[in-house]
């Protein structure tokens, strides 16, 4: 007998629901995974996602290795690949992950049903969330919209499961089916940009432990106090493993648990809102699952009237870190370079974008998507549609961000400005975040020549802000 698991966003041997129960039958084990690139089906993995990828499917098979096993490479689409796989290995059984992207969810049902009319056991786990988007309701049976109720219901739940073992060994087959080399994904980029991609991350389920371990020795007793400061490494990094599951979140929420059993006082409410972070998590999913129309569109069907300008010349300074606003910009130059931004700064390049540009969220969102390691769906959408004001327990529109005050009380001394924005490494504190304002003789000693080694502000803030509340003047019908 012969199970197969089919790996997705779990490319990880421990705490592993699916491949722990095919351990644990006796049975051989088949892993395989699946690359299915479709061009007509949305939200396709964009060129840092694939990066992350291929590295972490380079190592999830030197690990099954280790163990006497081997992952299997085919392509889609992903009903014909496993029956393929099911004939050629003589499967009897097929076990994965669960996930909750629309399209997914609709294709996983449709796979479950035609194997089981084969003949074939087909049985999915959650081992992406604590708790699956469905079991989480209000008192009248309906989906949370407001996340700080979802938060309390969540308290009033049973603690998360422990987390489950790595197996110590995994049965093989007699014979292995056949299997494309990783490489000929052509997974990595083509044009190599991704040389800082290299000096940030590295992309493996040991480096995903590694870096909880850290966090939780170093920072997470000073999350509240450290989590919006750029410069500082404050904040635990772990999104593109939480995304490809090379941790889960059950280890991530088991850990801090762990180091808050240690504690007392202050610590338990800086680690609280760490905690907090991992069920806003929960939350994006639980919001894709219940409202699946939001990857595009937004909750608040009224600003489908909101007159937004898709301005591809402003559009394309922003994607650049080109916008004349040192806080933006270097958190644009920051994700290019590292295929990640810092949390705070992504609320505020955002918000930029959607209400000092006027320009659509989507556009945000789908260059995010394109750009970041960890592009998740359900966190991406939910991220962008609550800058724009359009969301389930959205910012209000009319909160518009000062860009340069933001960056004077999140990024004081400049520290992550200069370390991004290098051509602005002279410029006095004073004038780091609004350049236009320092004198003729400052910019001349600082070696800033504002229309030349660094922009102009492509608009006024205070004019671009006057124009933003017009705009939802217009939307509202309230426009004088």
């Amino acid at each position: 007998m012969t199970t197969l698991v089919w790996f997705r966003h779990d490319l990880r041997l421990s705490d592993h629901p699916a491949l722990h129960e095919a351990a644990q039958s006796g049975t051989a084990i088949l892993p395989v995974y699946i690359w299915e690139p479709d061009e007509e089906a949305p939200w396709q993995p964009g060129g840092a996602s694939r990066w992350w990828l291929h590295h972490a499917l380079v190592d999830l098979d030197q690990q099954l290795r280790s163990l006497g096993s081997r992952l299997i490479i085919r392509r889609g689409p992903s009903l014909p690949a496993l029956e393929q796989l099911i004939k050629e290995a003589h499967v009897t059984r097929v076990v994965w992950t669960r996930r909750y992207e629309p399209h997914i969810i609709k294709r996983d049902e449709q796979i479950k049903k035609t194997l089981k009319g084969q003949g074939v056991e087909v049985e999915s786990y959650n081992g992406s969330l604590l708790r699956e988007p469905m079991s989480i309701k209000t008192k009248e049976g309906k989906p949370y919209q407001v996340y700080t109720p979802f938060w309390k219901c969540y308290q009033l739940q049973s603690a998360p499961r422990l987390p489950l073992p790595a197996p110590s060994k995994l049965n093989a087959l007699n014979q292995w089916p056949s299997s494309l080399d990783i490489a000929s994904l052509q997974l990595l980029p083509k044009i190599k940009w991704d040389a800082g991609f290299y000096q940030a991350w590295q992309p493996k389920e040991e480096s995903a432990q590694q870096a909880l371990q850290q966090f939780c020795d170093a920072s997470v007793g000073h999350y509240a106090d450290q989590r919006d400061l750029p410069g500082t490494k404050g904040t635990s990094q772990l999104s593109p493993h939480l995304h490809f599951g090379q941790v889960s979140p059950n280890q991530v929420w088991h850990a801090v648990q762990k180091m808050r059993s240690q504690h007392t006082g202050e610590y338990l409410h800086q680690s609280e809102d760490y905690l907090k972070e991992l069920v806003w998590r929960e939350f994006a999913y639980h919001l894709l699952y219940h409202f699946p129309q939001t990857p595009s569109k937004p909750l608040r069907t009224d600003f489908l009237r909101f007159p937004w300008k898709d301005d591809a010349r402003l559009l394309r300074a922003w994607q650049r870190g080109q916008t004349g606003y040192p806080i933006v910009d270097a958190g644009m130059r920051q994700l290019w370079a590292t295929g990640w931004m810092h949390n705070r700064i992504r609320m505020v390049v955002a918000s930029f974008l959607v209400k000092h540009l006027l320009i659509p969220w989507q556009r945000g969102a789908e260059w995010f998507w394109d750009t970041l390691v960890d592009a998740d769906l359900a966190s991406n959408t939910l991220g962008w549609q609550w800058t724009a004001g359009c969301g389930a327990d959205a910012a209000p529109y009319f909160r518009i961000f000062n860009p340069m005050q933001q960056g004077e009380r999140f990024d004081a001394e400049g520290t992550y400005v200069r370390q991004w924005v290098p051509e602005l490494v002279k410029l006095p504190g004073k004038y780091i975040h609004a350049p236009w304002t320092a004198p003729r003789e400052v910019l001349k000693k600082a070696e800033v020549v504002l229309g030349k080694n660094y922009p102009r502000p492509i608009v006024e803030h205070t004019e671009a802000r006057t124009k933003a509340l017009q705009a939802y003047d217009v939307m509202r019908g309230k426009a004088r």
